[in-house]
C-alpha cells in the first residue's frame, strides 16, 4: 500500500488510528480560491483532494486548474485526478484518455473513479480500468467512488473505496458491511453533507466506530435532499447557484482541523 500524505507531515497507511481529510472536488478555483487557497496551510490534515476541471480534465490545461494543483503538488499534498465512471457506462478509452491529461497536465498522483458500479458482474471491468490507471499514473493512489458499500471483491480493486456518501439524516443511521472488518481503515472514505455543528464529534465517532480513515464532513446541503428536517442544516445558498455540498469549504473547517489535525488519536 502506498503512503498518504498531509500537509507538513507525512501519515503512514499502516496508522490505522488516524482520521484524515480527503476533498472529493472544490468548486473551480476562480469560484472557490478561498477553499483552494485553505489546502496548502501547513498541518492539515489532508489524505487527498480531487481535481475536478469540467466533470474531467478537459479539453486543453486551464491556467487556473494548472496553478491550483501546481501549489498542491509542491505542498507535498497528492492531488487526484476526477473520472467519471457513469455506472460502468463510459467507454473504457475515453477514460483512459482523460486519465492521461490529468496526468500530462495536471501532474495528479493518482485517481477518483466516482460513481463506480459497486456490484459483483461488474468487478471485472472496473479492475480492468484500474489496472491500467496504475500504468498511466505509476504507483498512484485510486479511489473508487461507490458511495455505499459495493461487492467485497472491489477492496482488492483498488487503494481505497468510498463506502458511504451522502447526507447526515441516512449517516447517522447508517451500518456497516461486515466484510470491511477485514481490512484497515486507511481502505475505507466517508463523503457526508448536513452535518451540523453540534453533530460534528457524534460524525467522527460514528466514521470511527465504522472504520473509515479518510472523511469529508460538511455542513452544506444538496438541493435534493428533504428541507425542513430538524436534525439537519438549514440549505445554504450555493443551493440556488445549483453548486454541490462538496464545493464549498464547510463553515467549520477549523474545527474538522483541530479535532483530526495531526497527532491526534483514539
Amino acid at each position: 500500500m502506498p503512503y498518504l500524505t498531509t500537509v507538513g507531515a507525512p501519515l503512514a497507511a499502516t496508522g490505522a488510528e488516524r482520521l484524515g481529510v480527503g476533498v472529493p472536488g472544490y468548486a473551480h478555483p476562480l469560484l472557490a480560491p478561498v477553499e483552494w487557497a485553505e489546502l496548502t496551510r501547513p498541518g492539515t490534515p489532508l489524505h487527498w483532494v480531487v481535481l475536478n476541471v469540467a466533470n474531467g480534465p478537459g479539453h486543453r490545461p486551464d491556467p487556473h486548474c494548472l496553478t491550483a494543483a501546481g501549489r498542491l503538488n509542491n505542498a507535498g499534498v497528492r492531488v487526484l485526478g476526477h473520472l467519471d465512471l457513469a455506472w460502468g457506462a463510459r467507454p473504457f478509452a475515453d477514460l483512459i484518455t482523460e486519465a492521461r491529461r490529468y496526468a500530462q497536465w495536471y501532474r495528479v498522483g493518482g485517481f477518483l473513479l466516482d460513481r463506480c458500479p459497486g456490484d459483483r458482474s461488474r468487478l471485472a471491468a472496473v479492475r480492468r480500468i484500474t489496472a491500467a490507471l496504475g500504468g498511466v499514473a505509476e504507483g498512484g493512489h485510486l479511489v473508487l467512488g461507490h458511495g455505499t458499500h459495493p461487492w467485497p471483491g472491489y477492496a482488492e480493486a483498488a487503494d481505497q473505496l468510498v463506502t458511504f456518501s451522502g447526507p447526515w439524516m441516512d449517516y447517522r443511521w447508517s451500518q456497516v458491511a461486515q466484510w470491511t472488518a477485514d481490512h484497515p481503515p486507511e481502505r475505507f472514505a466517508h463523503f457526508v453533507h448536513g452535518v451540523p455543528r453540534n453533530r460534528l464529534e457524534e460524525a467522527t465517532r460514528i466514521a470511527r466506530w465504522q472504520g473509515a480513515g479518510t472523511i469529508f464532513f460538511t455542513d452544506r446541503t444538496d438541493c435534493a435532499d428533504r428541507e425542513g428536517h430538524p436534525d439537519t442544516a438549514p440549505a445554504p445558498e450555493c443551493c440556488r447557484a445549483q453548486i454541490g455540498p462538496y464545493e464549498t469549504l464547510p463553515g467549520y473547517w477549523d474545527e474538522i482541523v483541530s479535532q483530526i489535525g495531526p497527532g491526534v488519536s483514539e
